[in-house]
C-alpha cells in the first residue's frame, strides 16, 4: 500500500511536470511564430526536439499504467492544459483536429513534418506495449508467452503501423487459392486425386472463419511423384515468402530428429518450435518430410496441436496446416494403378474410393513412428492424399517443364531422349518411372547443347 501511494504520488507529480513543459513549449511556439520544433532557428529546435519526444513517449506510458494499475483517478489530468492537450493530440498523435477557439491561426502556422510523427507514434505504441508487459505477473516460458492475446494484438498493430501490413491483415500470408489451383493444374502432372483433394481442403479450410481442429494431411506415394512439389506450392501461394516465410516450418525427420536416444530432448524443441511460430503467425504451415521416420513419440508430443481442443495452454492452434510427407502405402498405390492399366481403364478413373481406406490400412499397419502414433489411432489426419506412380507422358511433361525453367524450348525428340534415360518398373510392363520426375532437372543437363 505504501508502495502504491507513492507510485501515485510520483505519478501526479510527473504530470504537474509535463503540464509546465506543455506550457513551455507552446509559449516557444507562440513566441517564434510556430518555428522551432520544424522551424530554422536551431536555438530553439535543440531543446524543443527532447521535450516532445519526452512527452509523447512517456505521456502515454502513463496513461497506460493508470488503466492498468488503476493507481490514480482521470480527475488528476484536468490540472493540464487544454490548449497542451489539443497540441499533443493534433501534431504528435495526429488527431482529427478542430481549430483551437483560442487562437485558430497560430495552430495554422506550427509546420508538420508527417514522416516524423509516424515514426513518433510508431515508438510511442511499443511504450505502450513494453508498460503492459512490464505491469502484468512475471511470466515463465518462452518469450511469446509472456504477452496475452491483447497484448500480441498491439504489437502486430505496431508492426502494421510500421508499414509492414496489407488490407488483408498480415502481408507475409496471401492465400492465392487461384495461384494454387493454377498451379496444381498446369505444373503436377499425372495427379489427379492430389490436385482435387488439395485444393478443396486448402479451399475449405481457408475460407472457414472457425475452423474445429488444424488441418491435417498426409501424403502418400514413391520418391519423385511429387509430394515435396505439391508442399512447396502450397507455401508458395499461401505465404509470400514460400518455404521462407517465417509462417512456414520444414521438419526432416532424419535431418532434424536423427537420434531416437534424444527423443525427450527432440519433444520440448519441437512443441516449442510449433508454439512459437502459432503465436507469432495468424496461419501457420509445418511440413514433415519423411514422416515415417518420425518417433512415435516424438509425434504423441504434438498430437494435442493437431486435435479438436479450443486451445493448448491458452494458445489456438486451429490456424494450423500440417503436411505429412511419407514413402508409406506407396506399393499399394502402385498395385492399384498397375490394375487398373490392366483392366484396360484410364488411371485418371481411380478414385479416392479405390485408394484412401487402402492407405489408412497401410499406414496403420506399417512398421515406424508415423504408424505407432496416436495421431493414426485418434484419426486426426483429414485426407490420406494419394500420389499416383509417373509414366513416360508424364516424364515428358516433366522434362519439359524443367527446360523451360532454363529458358530453353526443347523438341520432341530431346524430350524423349530424357524420357528413354530413366528406369521404368515393373521389369515386364515397364510402365512406371522408378525415380518419378525428381531427377530430371539434373538429368536434362546432359541433353543441353
Amino acid at each position: 500500500q505504501i508502495l502504491g501511494v507513492a507510485f501515485q504520488l510520483a505519478c501526479k507529480s510527473c504530470l504537474v511536470c509535463l503540464t509546465i513543459l506543455g506550457r513551455i513549449v507552446v509559449q516557444l511556439e507562440v513566441e517564434t511564430d510556430g518555428v522551432g520544433y520544424y522551424g530554422h532557428h536551431e536555438v530553439l529546435k535543440a531543446p524543443v526536439v527532447p521535450v516532445l519526444m519526452f512527452v509523447s513517449f512517456i505521456f502515454p506510458a502513463v496513461l497506460v499504467a493508470s488503466v492498468k494499475g488503476d493507481f490514480f483517478q482521470f480527475d488528476s489530468i484536468s490540472n493540464v492544459s487544454t490548449y497542451y492537450f489539443n497540441y499533443l493530440y493534433c501534431h504528435v498523435w495526429e488527431g482529427e483536429c478542430q481549430p483551437n477557439q483560442d487562437d485558430t491561426s497560430q495552430q495554422e502556422r506550427v509546420m508538420c513534418n508527417v514522416n516524423d510523427l509516424k515514426l513518433l507514434a510508431s515508438v510511442r505504441t511499443l511504450v505502450q506495449v513494453f508498460i503492459l508487459a512490464v505491469l502484468s505477473p512475471v511470466p515463465t516460458g518462452d518469450i511469446w508467452s509472456w504477452f496475452s492475446q491483447d497484448y500480441v494484438g498491439m504489437m502486430t498493430a505496431w508492426y502494421c503501423r510500421l508499414g509492414q501490413c496489407c488490407d488483408s491483415g498480415d502481408c507475409r500470408i496471401t492465400n492465392n487459392l487461384t495461384g494454387l489451383e493454377q498451379d496444381l493444374q498446369l505444373n503436377l502432372h499425372g495427379q489427379h486425386l492430389a490436385q482435387a483433394v488439395v485444393l478443396k481442403a486448402i479451399q475449405g479450410f481457408i475460407n472457414n472463419p472457425e475452423p474445429n481442429k488444424p488441418l491435417t494431411l498426409s501424403f502418400h506415394g514413391w520418391s519423385g511423384t511429387g509430394k515435396n512439389f505439391v508442399a512447396r506450392m502450397v507455401a508458395d501461394n499461401l505465404y509470400r515468402d514460400g518455404v521462407k516465410s517465417e509462417c512456414v516450418r520444414l521438419f526432416i525427420a532424419p535431418f532434424h530428429f536423427p537420434h531416437a536416444r534424444l527423443v525427450d530432448v527432440y519433444k520440448g524443441q519441437l512443441r516449442e518450435a510449433i508454439r512459437d511460430m502459432v503465436l507469432r503467425c495468424p496461419q501457420t504451415l509445418f511440413i514433415f518430410d519423411e514422416a515415417e521416420k518420425l518417433h512415435p513419440g516424438l509425434i504423441d508430443a504434438i498430437k494435442p496441436y493437431m486435435d479438436h481442443y479450443d486451445n493448448v495452454d491458452g494458445v489456438s492452434y486451429r490456424r494450423a496446416i500440417f503436411l505429412f510427407l511419407s514413402n508409406i502405402g506407396g506399393a499399394a498405390i502402385n498395385e492399384v494403378a498397375l490394375d487398373f492399366w490392366h483392366s484396360g481403364q484410364n488411371r485418371e478413373d481411380i478414385g479416392m474410393e479405390d485408394l484412401e481406406h487402402r492407405l489408412r490400412s497401410e499406414s496403420m499397419d506399417a512398421e515406424g513412428g508415423f504408424a505407432q502414433s496416436e495421431l493414426m489411432s485418434g484419426h486426426l489426419i483429414d485426407f490420406f492424399v494419394p500420389f499416383l506412380p509417373l509414366e513416360y507422358r508424364h516424364v515428358k511433361l516433366c522434362a519439359r517443364d524443367a527446360y523451360a525453367a532454363r529458358g530453353v524450348e526443347p523438341d520432341e525428340a530431346t524430350l524423349d531422349e530424357v524420357a528413354k534415360a530413366m528406369l521404368y518398373v515393373p521389369k515386364e510392363e515397364k510402365l512406371f518411372s522408378a525415380q518419378g520426375c525428381k531427377s530430371i532437372p539434373q538429368r536434362i543437363n546432359f541433353f543441353l547443347p
